[in-house]
């Protein structure tokens, strides 16, 4: 990383120190998703009393931690790849694939899935949605917000994976 300009070893560390600080922070999401489940296994069989609440909190909370564990999980490089051609060739090959990919591939559809859901966010806000889907009805505005929040973390942690890929596509090796 020395042979970067400080600039872009600066922009590259504190993208990664946020897509490593968001990831650590969305996994404590786990806890109350464990405690949900649990308690509706523990009353539903236990009691034979299940809960209206628990379905709801549980697929919220699983939706959350998926996509905005995507950030981190990008930059632990921990996304799925066909690693048949990649893993063969050359770190400058695989470079400039990766920047290519990230240019025409990646940061478009990231920029459609942020606007459409900052659109889709923006109406649920309006008209403060509920779910039509159980009996409790919990507002699924704040759920919402988690598509352009993910679509964001992603563009900005992609960013850097750019850098990465476009210096290991010039340089012949990665950082």
């Amino acid at each position: 990383m020395d042979h970067l300009p400080k600039g872009i070893q600066t922009v590259i560390k504190v993208i990664d120190a946020v897509g490593e600080w968001s990831g650590r922070i969305v996994g404590w999401l786990i806890i109350p998703l464990i405690f949900a489940l649990t308690y509706e296994v523990i009353a539903r069989y236990g009691f034979n009393s299940p809960t209206v609440w628990a379905y709801d909190t549980a697929y919220m909370l699983y939706g959350s931690l998926f996509m905005l564990g995507a950030a981190y999980t990008l930059k632990k490089n921990g996304h799925i790849r066909t690693d048949i051609f990649y893993d063969r060739w050359s770190p400058r090959r695989q470079g400039w694939v990766n920047a290519i990919s990230y240019l025409f591939l990646f940061f478009p559809g990231m920029l459609f899935f942020l606007i459409s859901g900052l659109d889709a966010t923006i109406h649920s806000w309006t008209i403060l949605e509920k779910s039509d889907f159980s009996p409790w009805r919990p507002p699924i505005y704040p759920f919402k917000t988690v598509i352009p929040l993910t679509a964001f973390l992603l563009m900005v942690q992609g960013f850097s994976e750019f850098l990465k890929s476009l210096y290991a596509a010039l340089k012949g090796e990665w950082l």
